[in-house]
């Protein structure tokens, strides 16, 4: 408890870090009670408000179906911010238990690992989930998967280089010699010097997640119609964009907050738990 106190005090020390995580509180809040505080149904047409400016009955316009494009936003931000979170935890606990085994276990093993890490981030992040995705099927949680999947080894690079420091300092020697376990050591001496760089690395790959969520869904990889999902809602107004700017605008300007607020959270978290880099 004592820890998190004095983390959160060092981050709200950088102004990056008091928006980063005022900013990401704000989202998660909408993450969760978007759907059931939007203003009106957002799935409900209306003809005769179709393609309607900002006003104060519609406060960031409708689309060509006269839906209210708020609603639709605060309802999709459920299905966008909590996928591509749990798209980012899949992808850094994966990737983190195979970085650290790896290093801890060294050798052969680790050098078979690492080529195999270093061949798959040859691969486009985008590129690698487009193949993922190709052989799941498309759909939401599949692109979940494929993005997970794709992150996997970015982050076990990071826990593997990070485990290699550790694993030869005295503590990590005084546990073997009094006769500790390997599943011990790793979890009681590794695992906690390792989280903080991984910590950081998933909060700024979280903006990453949401973009490439939002790409696969643009390409019909991901969420499906009538579903409000951001990324979606841009693929489908593109047809519309001379008629009315704003139902691209909306859900674009949606996805830039978030991943500027979780960028701008995970560099005051770098600094905050690296005071002298």
């Amino acid at each position: 408890m004592k820890g998190f106190i004095s983390l959160l005090k060092a981050l709200l020390r950088t102004p990056h870090g008091v928006l980063g995580l005022v900013g990401v509180c704000l989202l998660m809040v909408i993450a969760v009670f978007g759907p059931s505080v939007a203003p009106q149904d957002p799935e409900s047409f209306n003809y005769g408000a179709r393609f309607a400016s900002p006003s104060a009955a519609h406060l960031l316009g409708t689309d060509w179906y006269g839906r209210d494009l708020f609603s639709r936003v605060l309802a999709g931000a459920q299905s966008t911010i909590l996928l591509a979170i749990l798209a980012t935890v899949i992808g850094t606990v994966s990737g983190t238990l195979v970085g650290i085994v790896s290093g801890y276990i060294g050798g052969r093993t680790d050098e078979i690992t690492m080529r195999i890490i270093d061949a798959l981030m040859a691969i486009p992040g985008l590129l690698f989930a487009l193949m993922i995705i190709a052989v799941l099927g498309s759909s939401s949680l599949n692109a979940v998967m494929a993005i997970g999947i794709a992150f996997a080894p970015g982050m076990a690079r990071i826990a593997r280089s990070v485990t290699l420091q550790v694993r030869s300092t005295d503590y990590v020697a005084a546990a073997r010699s009094r006769g500790e376990g390997g599943a011990w050591i790793v979890l009681a001496e590794i695992l906690p010097n390792v989280i903080a760089p991984v910590i950081v690395e998933a909060t700024i790959r979280v903006a990453f997640a949401i973009m490439t969520l939002a790409t696969l869904s643009f390409l019909g990889l991901g969420a499906q119609p009538p579903a409000p999902e951001w990324g979606l809602m841009i693929a489908e107004a593109r047809d519309h964009l001379f008629r009315s700017p704003w139902p691209v605008i909306v859900p674009g300007g949606a996805i830039a907050l978030v991943a500027i607020s979780f960028n701008l959270l995970g560099d005051g978290l770098r600094d905050a738990l690296n005071p002298c880099a």
